[in-house]
């Protein structure tokens, strides 16, 4: 496979990754204010999900560029 494959398919598991994040910060808003406390660590993984997969996106295109 090619880096830019390697990166698709890499981006295709970080984005499951990141929509599965959004969905669990998706729930817990609904079920707010049960759990409350645990509202940092939901938005900082749902955060991190989309900054690496913001980030990936970015070098896959730079590569499809050159």
């Amino acid at each position: 496979m090619s880096e830019i494959d390697d990166l698709k398919a890499e981006i295709k598991k970080l984005s499951a990754k990141a929509m599965q994040a959004k969905m669990d910060l998706h729930d817990l808003s609904e079920e707010l204010p049960i759990n409350w406390p645990s509202i940092m660590g939901v938005a900082q993984k749902a955060h991190d999900a989309f900054s690496e997969l913001e980030q990936k996106r970015a070098t896959l295109k730079s590569l499809e560029v050159a």
